[in-house]
C-alpha cells in the first residue's frame, strides 16, 4: 500500500490544533515569551523604576491611612490611574506615570470606577471636606452611593504594628530612615483611622506631573 498521501508529521496545524496538551504547551510558551519581550525592558528603563521629582515615601500616618483604605476596600470603587486620553486628562489631570508610585506595596492601579479616580486628589480638597465626606457623603454629594465611614473617627490609628510595617517596606527599597521607623508609633498617637486616610489622600499625586 502507497503511503504517499500521508500526511506528515510534525506541528502542523491539524496536529497542534487536535492536541490539547500540545496546544496549551505553545499557547504558554507564546505568552511567556511575549510577556518577557514586554516587561523586562520596563525594569531597566529609569521612568518606571525611578521616582518623580519631590515624591516622598509616605510618612507612618499615610501608610495607617493606606492600611484602613485597603482595608476598607476603597480600591473596588475607586482606581488610582489617569490614562492617556483627553477625557482622562481634562478631567483629571496630567495622565499618571509610573514613577509616582514607586514606594507602593501593592499598587492601587485599577479601571473600575463606581467613584472617581483619585490618583490626583490631593489637596483639591481640604482635611475637613473629606472629614465630612468619609462620615456621611450624602452630606457634600446628594446623589452619591459611597457607604459612610463613620467608624473611623472613633478609631485609635493601631501605631503598635507600625515600626514593623514601614521596616518591612525599607526591605522592600522604601527609604525610610531607621529614625522612621522607630519612631512610626509615636508619630500616629492620639491619631484615629479617619485621621489617617485623609493624610493618604491628601498627598495622592502632589508630587505627579501636573
Amino acid at each position: 500500500m502507497s503511503h504517499h498521501d500521508d500526511k506528515p508529521q510534525g506541528f502542523t496545524h491539524e496536529r497542534i490544533e487536535t492536541n490539547n496538551f500540545l496546544m496549551i504547551l505553545l499557547t504558554t510558551l507564546v505568552l511567556t515569551v511575549g510577556g518577557l519581550v514586554e516587561i523586562v525592558p520596563l525594569f531597566f528603563q529609569h521612568s518606571t523604576t525611578e521616582p518623580v521629582p519631590g515624591l516622598k515615601p509616605y510618612t507612618a500616618l499615610q501608610l495607617a491611612g493606606r492600611d484602613v483604605y485597603q482595608r476598607e476596600g476603597c480600591y473596588n470603587c475607586h482606581s488610582q490611574m489617569i490614562r492617556p486620553l483627553q477625557a482622562e486628562t481634562l478631567r483629571y489631570g496630567h495622565y499618571s506615570v509610573a514613577g509616582e508610585f514607586v514606594y507602593d506595596r501593592p499598587f492601587q492601579w485599577g479601571s473600575k470606577r463606581t467613584g472617581p479616580d483619585l490618583a490626583r486628589v490631593g489637596g483639591r480638597y481640604s482635611d475637613e471636606w473629606h472629614r465630612i465626606h468619609l462620615i456621611n457623603p450624602r452630606d457634600l454629594v446628594p446623589e452619591s452611593n459611597m457607604p459612610s465611614y463613620p467608624w473611623l473617627a472613633d478609631a485609635p490609628v493601631n501605631g503598635a504594628d507600625l515600626p514593623k510595617h514601614l521596616a518591612a517596606m525599607k526591605t522592600l527599597g522604601v527609604p525610610y530612615t531607621d529614625e522612621e521607623v522607630q519612631g512610626a508609633t509615636e508619630a500616629v498617637k492620639g491619631k484615629t483611622e479617619l485621621d489617617a486616610v485623609i493624610a493618604y489622600l491628601q498627598v495622592l499625586g502632589t508630587a505627579g506631573p501636573k
